[in-house]
């Protein structure tokens, strides 16, 4: 490789974010999922209860002594690649980071005072130095959310729901939370991903990352254009059985499916939102305490109902004819109303047998009051 092409290298030219918050790249079903997690029945005797008594310490312990540290010394691509992450998303405090051995490839960001990351040896043996900074800048997101909270909760309560799975009412209601827990931290996970590729801008990258999770370090057999076909395929294949399957298969799931993630990433990539981000225009930290928590809600149910109108899944596109179909009748019916009993219909005089001028006047209302719906 020349000097030039060196000087090529997204690493080598990457921008820097000073500031940003969380919000400007949280996806909007992460932040409604977490509002609908913590309206959760009891999560919050169980999260206030938790919080006293997981054994973070112990946690903290068992990596330092059984896993591999990222330093100066240790893994030092690695850490270079922290202090960077850290740096690009402006987080002041870098989390300590370790190398555990497992030969399947995961990361996760864990801690309720200070969060830690921990990498496998099998991701870190399967991605290249560009697939691993998105991975490390996504585990570095995890942190400035604080999703790493929550994913601590996640793991202690799985574990307590297996311990007790004899107990039936016990354990209906800590998978209950499990449940919700799960749903949002796939949510999270989307989040995460836009984290990473503010950190790598090297969405090639990215894909490749998640192509290789998926398949193998096979990259020579795969095509980027053909994952994210089977995502699109995914999405629409089948019908209302395949639909609920779907929902089934991915329940007991913490992640999204990686042909999913692939694709709402590449989208992300091509919006407006990521090119303001990448022109230097997103939200500050220092205005996270004047953020309106309506506008989020506003803001995630734009989202999910734009997501339900575009899907080309066939529930959700029988949710949207429903809801169409719904507005159509709705607008049918106020037509009908309109010209039976509307404001602008004037009494018949005795003796006239023809209409006023009034049911003249109701009568295109009434017509155009089906179309004026939007379905």
């Amino acid at each position: 490789m020349t000097e030039n092409d060196q000087g090529n290298v997204p690493s080598r030219q990457r921008k820097r974010f000073p500031g940003i918050s969380s919000r400007a790249y949280e996806h909007p079903a992460d932040r409604s999922a977490l509002v609908a997690l913590r309206k959760l029945s009891g999560f919050d005797t169980v999260f206030k209860a938790l919080s006293g008594l997981l054994p973070e310490r112990s946690l903290r312990l068992l990596f330092l002594s059984d896993s591999v540290r990222v330093s100066d010394a240790q893994f030092n691509h690695l850490n270079e690649m922290l202090r960077d992450a850290c740096y690009i998303l402006d987080l002041e405090k870098v989390p300590p980071m370790y190398v555990t051995q497992d030969p399947k490839p995961n990361a996760m960001c864990i801690g309720l005072d200070e969060p830690i990351i921990v990498v496998t040896t099998g991701l870190v043996e399967l991605l290249d130095e560009e697939e691993m900074r998105a991975v490390v800048g996504h585990e570095v997101g995890h942190a400035l959310s604080g999703h790493s909270v929550y994913r601590t909760v996640l793991l202690f309560l799985t574990g307590l729901a297996l311990k007790i799975a004899w107990i039936p009412l016990g354990n209906v209601a800590i998978m209950a939370i499990v449940t919700a827990l799960r749903e949002w931290f796939r949510k999270s996970e989307l989040s995460a991903d836009r984290a990473g590729l503010l950190v790598g801008q090297d969405v090639r990258a990215s894909m490749r990352g998640l192509m290789k999770i998926a398949g193998g370090n096979h990259l020579h057999e795969m095509n980027v254009d053909a994952f994210l076909a089977q995502a699109d395929e995914y999405e629409k294949a089948g019908d209302l059985r395949d639909s609920v399957l779907k929902i089934l298969n991915v329940l007991p799931r913490t992640h999204p499916f990686t042909t999913v993630r692939a694709a709402e990433l590449k989208k992300w990539s091509e919006s407006r939102d990521f090119q303001r981000i990448m022109d230097g225009h997103y939200p500050k930290r220092s205005e996270d305490k004047d953020t309106s928590v309506t506008d989020s809600f506003r803001e995630s149910a734009g989202h999910y109902a734009d997501t339900v109108r575009t899907s080309k899944d066939p529930l959700m596109k029988l949710v949207g004819d429903i809801a169409g179909g719904a507005g159509d009748l709705a607008g049918d019916l106020g037509g009908r109303l309109r010209n039976r009993f509307g404001a602008g219909q004037s009494p018949k005089q005795p003796g006239d047998g023809g209409p006023t001028t009034g049911d003249d006047r109701s009568g295109p209302a009434s017509g155009s009051g089906g179309g004026q719906s939007e379905g």
